[in-house]
């Protein structure tokens, strides 16, 4: 008989903030896959959670994948934990996902907190649509490329970042969005939870001016209110967003939209500028 994958949502910081259904899914299972089996202890003790675990993590999870999916096969009940939050949101998971899937076994997600939710609804900003688009590239040129690709997007972008880069970070918000709204919420449902608001410029001379900048960062950014002026070249800018890693039809449409003209138009004038 096929075993279960649970996918069980923890607490971002809170110990409280988890679900009656979540604790009652860690008691039962027969084991509990952990990014860091350590950090997890203090919640499963927390609840007199006993059930053994195991570690799953991005530097063993090819292999881990794999025997965890033979114990699913083999009629296993097992949940899958991250640190904090849904598991697979920036975290391990991905894998063995679709290894239960490709073998028939049932996937249950069990929500609960999640930083980029909780984060949004008490921003201030735009909620309707939005994009999360993980941890920018800790490398400022890749970084910059992505901000870039992202800068005509029409929704409120969410990123996670680390505190030791989170003043590069904002600075390279500045440079590719402008002078929009931002919010970083930093520590959230812990003692010390912060929301900062301003621009990006606003907040990171506010965080520079601290003797140390600590604590897990959620960024928020303002989405864009209108095409910028664009007088670069035609092909130049559609170069630009494909080395970002923007498909080249997506990279037309983007073109097309900043400057009002249709996807033929772009198309077109991009074949007489290589001809």
């Amino acid at each position: 008989m096929a075993g279960l994958l649970y996918l069980v949502a923890t607490p971002i910081g809170n110990l409280e903030d988890i679900t009656y259904r979540a604790v009652r899914v860690l008691k039962e299972a027969d084991l509990i896959a952990c990014e860091d089996t350590r950090h997890t202890r203090t919640l499963l003790d927390h609840y007199d959670i006993r059930t053994p675990t195991v570690s799953y993590h991005e530097h063993n999870e090819v292999e881990r994948a794999g025997e965890l999916a033979e114990r699913l096969r083999a009629g296993a009940a097992i949940a899958l934990v991250s640190d904090a939050g849904m598991p697979l949101v920036s975290d391990p998971g991905y894998r063995l996902v679709r290894a239960a899937i490709e073998s028939g076994i049932p996937v249950q997600p069990v929500p609960g907190a999640s930083a980029v939710l909780a984060a949004l609804a008490a921003s201030g900003l735009p909620t309707e649509t939005f994009r999360f688009c993980g941890f920018l590239p800790s490398k400022p040129g890749q970084r910059a490329k992505t901000l870039a690709a992202l800068a005509e997007e029409h929704a409120t972008l969410i990123f996670y970042e680390a505190p030791h880069r989170i003043l590069e970070a904002l600075e390279a918000i500045e440079k590719a969005l402008g002078p929009r709204p931002v919010v970083v919420a930093r520590e959230l449902t812990k003692i010390h939870e912060e929301f900062l608001r301003g621009t990006a410029a606003q907040i990171r001379a506010q965080l520079a001016e601290r003797e140390a900048v600590k604590g897990e960062m959620t960024v928020l950014v303002g989405r864009a209110s209108g095409p910028a002026p664009d007088d670069t070249p035609v092909d130049e800018a559609v170069g630009a967003l494909m080395r970002a890693g923007t498909p080249r039809m997506d990279a037309i449409k983007q073109v097309a939209r900043r400057r009002g003209m249709s996807k033929r138009e772009v198309y077109e004038k991009l074949l007489r500028d290589r001809s």
